[in-house]
């Protein structure tokens, strides 16, 4: 079975959005400096059908090709999802699960991009552990990722952090309920714009 793993871009601070965001600003006040590095670069990645195209460093580039390898399944929050306007049908990534309290039904029907869960955290992990089989379900925004760490479903922290400090907008690490949580380091890859963390989560 594979991980459960979040990954994200992350300002110095520990920022993901910034202020304000909403469907007509979606990344917040400022918050297109998170994600210059994924145009910033000379190398072409495309993360799934029917989102844009990046340009990425050659760094960046071959962390992406793995990320795309093992995705098994994604997670989203509702909030992102709407401000996002349903990826007009194509999320960045597939299979892909949104966690909500209301169901959207326009966009329940046969064929459908998307899997509404609206009984928690641990029910939309087990679905999506079951369809990601051998590769990793993906934890894709800050909502999603707080309840999963609080109900102890976490493996990997994967962090994008780009040089900026944003001082305010939406933060990553927030209404946290967990006790102390030991971290191992697993990689640390600088490329131009940004540097790839990544953390494994120790047993308690």
């Amino acid at each position: 079975m594979g991980k459960v793993v979040f990954n994200m871009t992350v300002s110095i601070d520990g920022f993901v959005a910034g202020p304000n965001d909403n469907p007509e600003n979606g990344l917040g006040d400022g918050g297109e400096r998170l994600f210059a590095w994924y145009f910033g670069g000379d190398t072409e990645i495309l993360l799934s059908e029917g989102t844009p195209v990046l340009k990425v460093s050659a760094q960046s580039a071959a962390l992406l090709r793995d990320n795309i390898k093992t995705f098994g399944a994604g997670i989203w929050g509702r909030k992102t999802f709407d401000i996002a306007r349903g990826w007009g049908g194509h999320p960045p990534g597939s299979p892909a699960f949104v966690l909500t309290h209301t169901v959207p039904t326009e966009w329940v029907y046969e064929g459908s991009p998307f899997t509404f869960v609206s009984d928690g955290i641990e029910s939309a992990v087990r679905q999506a552990r079951t369809v990601a089989g051998e590769k990793d379900v993906v934890l894709c925004t800050a909502s999603v990722l707080q309840q999963a760490l609080n109900a102890g479903l976490v493996d990997e922290l994967h962090l994008d952090v780009v040089p900026v400090l944003m001082g305010r907008g939406v933060r990553l690490f927030d209404r946290l309920r967990m006790e102390p949580q030991d971290l191992e380091v697993v990689h640390v890859i600088p490329a131009p714009g940004v540097t790839h963390l990544c953390y494994r989560l120790l047993p308690q």
